[in-house]
């Protein structure tokens, strides 16, 4: 999972603390799209008879997004970001607030018709949220259920209604409940962040709403769904069995026996009569839960039924699942077809008159035919078959080749996403990506600006990324990931600052080209411009026209128990984001980190308004982007040796290793052999002695460096100039063709091996 949060250091422990990390997620060029598969809709309906229907999308790529509906266009109006991992369902509530639910353990809840500010954060699941259901006419009530195995039904209007305003700041302390009755619950002496930024005891009450506890499950909850009173819950999950609930107390009224494997979707009628089921074990049930019995079977689909949606009359089912097929069924007279039939597993469906949106594993949306007011319609047109009671039916129909054919070939028209990344590799320049997404396209991104710096279309991807090969040798600063379909890069302390370059190697003017960089440093300041901008705006200081902020020493208090700090000399009084770490506001990459208070968090760079502290960010980066301040490193050299190569006449008569910063060019090797090398002596009497190597950087213990070849006709006391080749791993390194010497007709190679 793509968690964020970070584990305490309880009681005793000696274990170390481990550190909250910063996460950021690059955005390629259109941020209206979203770039992973879809796993729920919801359509929200207008009131007004001129009005704009809504479709809300929510994507495996952490986000939802809001679709204006037209006649046969789609318009993404707003895109609603916070949740930091899969959302994986979501639902409508009281006609104007939707709520999500995702694999980051939370609830959100949103304005239906805003531009995309999440009201309220509700943190009561203990593992991922997987699904939602609400009631129709009684607007309050929304159940959620998760991989916990918890059922908890919630009164929205209660759980959003807004803290007093000296509790605003613990939003998401107070979010946090403990299981029991929906009444709320008084905390007090909570810690609020005062307008210092420094964290003081309050005794301000702060009420906690609690919502009810449906307890039964031992095992994931995987499909909900209640009717339209808000009287009766069902759920189902991996227990093969379904649970009826009463959501008003969280009270067991019945179980329903019948599917052999997991239940994955559910309905209920408007009067909570009849409730249909989809299972993974490919049969879709029905059941009237005034006889507590399932009474009829559909054998409909060859594999998993994930995905189901019914008329309004409840007489016909839609359907689809892992088989990639939508099929329509009568209930009544158990006559089925297929509609369609698609290039991805369906996760989701919702009816929109006479037309159903489809969500899949892909990160397009499709709109198809289905004649809701009046499904007889499609089964006029033929094809039509009679579902069976068994599951192995339909599966032996597919089998012998008798599957019938679609009566839709094309949707009506679709809402594009674009493709995600399934496959990446760090390059060994420790900045660059290869990524290969769903179409087969690879493309380079530079990580450190945030953006694809060449698309090379579909090649090879193994092919490509040989070719890119550098031989360099710089320490692993950060990880990825694409679960989100997109790339993830994530920063942990203290390895996001064992990194560094030179300025010259980033084509950085205006510094010394022997000046070190620090990668980490520099793009924790790159992602954090915006912020700074903003947050001396409101403090009051000065900002250049340029939006570099200006140096100041600020404090920022933490632990003392991560006192350990070096300062940056190289940037002390460098507050400037060089162009290389200048991050792209067309398509602004999005933060997910976690403070010292709530819990994980997510938003796009350019909209952190500058009032977020140590109780939204973790200390280690406040410290490093506003005091230049660095988490100590143990070790900061590296230890090497120098052998000439095999076959080489060279005689060794002491041997052993030099010691260098980590980031070290090769000319500094070389120039170090030839300082050693005495040129004026004939080639018996090469030698070289131990001393303090300053070309280095370090502190030679025992060196050994020579050759002994000269070219056909020249004296052997003929004084030489060397050309010097360092072979590394077998491989000439980069930069010793560039320093040789000019003296081509007089040189001779120098072939140096160099062990690390």
């Amino acid at each position: 999972m793509h968690r964020v949060g970070s584990a305490a250091n309880n009681g005793n422990s000696n274990r170390p603390r481990k550190e909250k990390r910063l996460t950021y997620v690059l955005s390629d060029a259109n941020d209206t799209k979203h770039c992973a598969g879809l796993n729920c809709l919801a359509v929200l309906q207008s009131s007004a008879s001129d009005g704009c229907n809504y479709l809300f999308t929510g994507s495996r790529d952490g986000t939802l997004k809001r679709w204006a509906l037209g006649e046969d266009a789609a318009t993404c109006s707003a895109t609603f970001e916070s949740h930091v991992d899969w959302v994986n369902d979501t639902v409508i509530a009281g006609g104007s607030t939707l709520v999500s639910c995702s694999s980051d353990t939370t609830l959100k809840t949103w304005n239906c018709l805003s531009d995309g500010t999440c009201t309220r954060t509700l943190r009561q699941h203990s593992d991922y949220v997987t699904c939602l259901a609400a009631a129709e006419k009684n607007t309050n009530w929304v159940a959620s259920g998760g991989l916990g195995g918890e059922v908890f039904i919630w009164d929205i209007e209660a759980a959003v209604t807004p803290l007093s305003k000296s509790s605003d700041v613990m939003e998401d302390d107070c979010s946090i409940g403990i299981n029991g009755s929906a009444n709320p619950l008084t905390i007090s002496s909570l810690r609020t962040v005062s307008s210092n930024n420094s964290i003081n005891a309050s005794t301000k009450q702060c009420h906690v709403y609690v919502p009810i506890t449906a307890k039964g499950h031992k095992e994931s909850v995987y499909a909900l769904a209640m009717n339209d009173s808000g009287t009766l819950l069902v759920s189902g999950g991996t227990e093969k069995v379904l649970r009826v609930w009463d959501p008003r107390t969280g009270s067991k009224t019945m179980k329903l026996r019948g599917h052999i494997d997991n239940t994955r979707a559910l309905l209920l009628d408007s009067t909570g009569r009849y409730c249909l089921s989809g299972s993974s074990d490919s049969m879709i049930r029905l059941w009237d839960l005034g006889q507590q019995r399932c009474v009829h079977s559909y054998a409909v689909h060859t594999d998993s039924v994930w995905a189901l949606a019914s008329t309004p009359t409840f007489g016909h089912v839609y359907s689809g699942g892992r088989d990639l097929s939508l099929y329509l069924t009568d209930l009544t007279t158990r006559e089925s077809i297929l509609l369609c039939k698609k290039e991805h597993p369906i996760l989701q469906l919702a009816l929109d008159d006479d037309s159903i949106w489809v969500a899949t594993t892909d990160s397009s949306v499709h709109r198809w035919p289905a004649e809701g007011q009046n499904p007889q319609k499609v089964f006029q047109r033929g094809g039509s078959f009679l579902a069976g009671n068994l599951s192995f039916s339909r599966a032996r129909v597919s089998l012998e080749g008798t599957a019938p054919a679609p009566v839709y070939k094309e949707p009506i028209f679709t809402i594009p996403g674009t493709p995600a990344i399934v496959q990446h590799e760090i390059l060994n320049n420790r900045r660059d990506v290869l990524t290969k997404d769903t179409a087969g396209s690879v493309k380079l991104w530079d990580i450190i600006k945030g953006i694809v710096i060449e698309d090379y279309g579909q090649v090879a991807f193994d092919e490509k990324k040989e070719q890119l090969f550098e031989m360099v040798s710089i320490p692993s600063w950060f990880t990825v990931d694409a679960r989100l379909g997109s790339l993830s890069v994530h920063l942990d302390t203290p390895q996001c600052f064992s990194a560094e370059m030179y300025s010259a190697d980033l084509n950085i003017t205006g510094k010394s080209e022997d000046d070190k960089v620090n990668l980490g440093r520099e793009t924790l300041k790159g992602l954090l411009a915006h912020w700074m901008t903003k947050r001396r705006q409101r403090l009051g200081l000065q900002t250049p026209a340029n939006g570099n902020v200006l140096s100041r020493k600020d404090t920022t208090p933490r632990s003392l128990a991560h006192s350990r700090i070096e300062v940056d000399g190289n940037a002390l009084n460098d507050s400037t984001v060089y162009p290389p770490f200048e991050l792209s506001t067309v398509s602004p990459p999005s933060i997910i980190t976690e403070g010292s208070q709530g819990g994980p968090w997510r938003k796009k760079i350019t909209e952190l308004d500058g009032i977020e502290d140590e109780k939204d960010f973790p200390w280690w980066v406040l410290d490093c982007v506003l005091n230049n301040q660095l988490p100590s490193r143990e070790n900061t050299k590296c230890s090497f040796y120098l052998h000439p190569c095999e076959g080489s006449a060279v005689q060794i008569l002491t041997q052993g290793k030099l010691s260098a910063p980590r980031i070290l060019r090769i000319q500094k090797v070389i120039n170090y052999v030839k300082e050693k090398m005495v040129l004026d002596k004939p080639i018996d009497n090469l030698n070289t002695i131990g001393t303090f190597a300053p070309g280095i950087g370090g502190q030679l213990q025992h060196s050994a460096v020579g050759d002994g070849s000269f070219r056909s006709g020249l004296k052997p006391r003929q004084k030489l100039r060397p050309s010097v080749e360092i072979l590394c791993n077998n491989q000439a390194a980069g930069w010793s063709q560039y320093f040789m010497w000019k003296a081509h007709a007089f040189c001779k190679v120098l072939r140096i091996i160099l062990f690390i």
